[in-house]
Formats: structure tokens, sequence, C-alpha cells
């Protein structure tokens, strides 16, 4: 008798524990909470997802109005993304939060880091991101 295969779970390309569907995967369109990242660093995990993933609605809708582009331009092509290391995260105020974080990818056969601090806002029980954070 043969037993049932599972399905493998996909892992969550943020680098959580959980698989996609548990992780950022809950947070984009068609997840069970859209956009409902509890916290700025949930809410920066699943934006690196979205870039990965290529959701650029996600991307915008979690963007705050006061500085979100018109669109975003799909990724160059052959760009890989390799991987997200969350630098700090300190606890958020109720209504502010500051991630740090490196984001590494592949372009044109060469390796790249994206490194920075973001500023979060939330307003009406949602997390935005507002901007990044210049020296």
């Amino acid at each position: 008798m043969n037993s049932p295969r599972r399905s493998p779970i996909e892992p969550c390309p943020c680098g959580g524990a959980a698989g996609y569907a548990e992780c950022c995967g809950r947070y984009h369109p068609g997840g069970m909470l859209p956009m409902q990242a509890p916290t700025p660093e949930a809410l920066m995990r699943s934006r690196y997802t979205a870039f990965v993933k290529d959701i650029r609605p996600y991307l915008l809708e979690t963007w705050h109005p006061t500085t979100r582009p018109a669109g975003i331009e799909p990724p160059e092509p052959g760009m890989k993304w390799l991987g997200l290391s969350i630098k700090a995260a300190p606890p958020p105020s109720e209504s502010r939060g500051r991630v740090s974080f490196v984001a590494r990818f592949k372009i044109g056969g060469k390796a790249e880091r994206q490194e920075e601090t973001s500023d979060f806002v939330r307003e009406q029980g949602h997390w935005y991101y507002l901007s990044v954070v210049t020296p």
C-alpha cells in the first residue's frame, strides 16, 4: 500500500522558518491576512518576498501614498534575489517603525547587495513603507 505523497512546502524567500504560505504569503493578495503585516519587520520581509516573486501591486499597495511612485518597473532580465538579512528592527511605536536590512541579489553574473534602513508608518491599522532613511 502506497502512502500519500506530501507536497513540499515552498520555502519563504525572506528566510523565515515557516513556508511561504504561512510566512509572507499570508499578507500577499489571496493570502489569509492580505495587507495585515503586524510589524514593520513583517512588512519588510513581505515586501522583499514580493520583489522576489514580482508582485508589484502589493509593493505599491504597501507603499505610503505620500511617497509611492506611479509604478514599479519589472525586474531586469536575469536578476536573481539571493537572500535577506535583517540587521535591526527595534520595537516600533504605535505609528512609526524602522528596519535595517541587507538584500542580496545577482545580476549579469555579478553579486550585489542593497543595504538600507527604511522608515514605516502605521495608519488605520496598516503598516506602510514610507522611505529610505538617509544618513
